[in-house]
């Protein structure tokens, strides 16, 4: 009987043994750039400031009134050009003033590294004033189709208040070096949105400016680095290229003469940001 009650004994402590060493029960996770993805992960805001240099590609623009004038008439490969208004960036009260490009985003810090964002791109857009080109159409009932010597008191065009790209895009970052403190990564755009622009033009010197208005629609990319400090400072760098359409711009003291065009531009940006992980 001693030797069965034994026995029962060693059996039971054999199962408390294999109980206590059983392997615990893992969850898988994920990585990024080496570094674990848990679900405590809910991404981050950022916040960017830029300034940009702009390029443009030439354009068509047609010049149309047939409610308080008579005209209808197109410039062909009209030149235009940028302004950065740089001089005095660094005061406070001329933030504003120079070419630049605001940022609001979310990075969802998933496996995909995904974000989006909303950017506020103020470009500026001038047609170089004397310059010749091809010019066809009517004016007041007389048609022509020459070649034409473009001053201000003919027609003067600008969006410089601005040529303003209001656009929401899918953002993708591609993490190059990633240290305990630095971290270097690839970011790529795209996306699209109205523009909100403010015209200053004039026709046959009646003079006209803004107001700010839907004037066209914008879709674009662009792709740059990002170099990201201590989670939360970055220094960026970007070139976009875009396609710009007006449809309904103002010219005219009487706002009731219309200008279309289109062009491509290519903005170069570079400016810095914050980071706010949650």
């Amino acid at each position: 009987m001693k030797n069965y009650l034994l026995l029962a004994g060693l059996l039971g402590l054999a199962s408390v043994s294999r109980a206590q060493v059983a392997p615990p029960v893992t969850t898988p996770t994920t990585t990024l750039a080496g570094v674990p993805i848990t679900p405590r992960d809910h991404g981050a805001v950022y916040l960017n400031w830029s300034y940009n240099r702009d390029w443009y590609t030439k354009s068509d623009i047609r010049f149309k009134n047939d409610k308080s004038d008579d005209y209808d008439f197109t410039f062909h490969d009209a030149v235009a050009h940028d302004h950065p208004s740089m001089s005095d960036f660094w005061k406070l009260d001329n933030l504003t003033v120079p070419q630049y490009d605001l940022t609001v985003g979310y990075m969802f810090h998933d496996k995909h590294d995904l974000g989006i964002e909303v950017s506020w791109n103020h470009l500026k857009y001038v047609v170089d004033d004397f310059q010749t080109m091809r010019v066809s159409g009517q004016i007041r009932g007389y048609k022509f189709d020459r070649d034409t010597l473009v001053t201000p008191d003919f027609v003067h065009l600008q969006h410089t208040n601005g040529n303003n790209y209001l656009m929401a895009n899918l953002v993708k970052r591609w993490q190059l070096r990633a240290g305990r403190h630095v971290t270097l990564s690839a970011i790529g755009k795209v996306g699209g949105g109205p523009m909100i622009s403010y015209t200053i033009s004039s026709i046959f010197t009646s003079h006209a400016e803004g107001p700010f208005h839907y004037e066209g629609w914008v879709a674009g990319a662009s792709g740059g680095l990002r170099l990201e400090l201590y989670k939360y400072f970055f220094l960026s760098s970007d070139f976009q290229g875009a396609y710009a359409r007006y449809t309904n711009s103002y010219i005219g003291a009487d706002r009731l003469g219309r200008v279309t065009h289109q062009f491509g531009s290519a903005q170069w940006l570079y400016g810095f940001g914050f980071m706010v992980p949650l």
